[in-house]
């Protein structure tokens, strides 16, 4: 079966930096709803789109086709006491939004010092072009309840 819309792909992964340094080395495979559910770059879709079983691709990611630029205007200096006494760099925490329907931005603690604390709203991949390495395990119609959700169901997919 070939790679379209509305088929359930299954993907052997690693992602790697330009210089091979090993971002995620695809410990479990991915799978997705192919046909802009989401569920994976739009670029690396627009890649594997008619493909079959078998078939390898390195795709090379700009950082605007992967987690975006570096936005200097989502690194935050803030005063120390706006935050919890047990702080620690690399925690997380999400920012309220303004408007309550909207999910608020996740923000990350990058340095605490001086009474203040730097917070950062990049994706922490922001900027990096990275390397995406696959190979296509399965392909598979997708069911209509997973159409009509967006996602994958089941085993290694989103469960309800």
């Amino acid at each position: 079966m070939q790679i379209g819309p509305n088929t359930v792909v299954t993907l052997t992964y690693r992602v790697t930096d330009t210089s091979g340094n090993v971002i995620d080395a695809g410990e479990k495979p991915l799978i997705y709803l192919h046909g802009g559910h989401g569920g994976i770059f739009e670029r690396i879709e627009t890649e594997l789109e008619g493909q079959t079983t078998g078939f390898q691709k390195d795709v090379r990611l700009q950082p605007e086709e992967a987690f975006g630029d570096f936005d200097a205007e989502l690194v935050m200096v803030e005063p120390r006491e706006l935050f919890p006494d047990n702080i620690e760099v690399g925690m997380q925490f999400e920012r309220a939004s303004e408007d309550d329907e909207e999910d608020g931005m996740l923000y990350t603690i990058t340095d605490i010092a001086d009474g203040k604390v730097v917070v950062d709203g990049n994706h922490p991949l922001a900027g990096m072009a990275l390397v995406f390495s696959c190979t296509v395990d399965e392909v598979r119609a997708a069911t209509a309840e997973e159409i009509g959700h967006g996602h994958v169901h089941g085993e290694g997919g989103h469960l309800h």
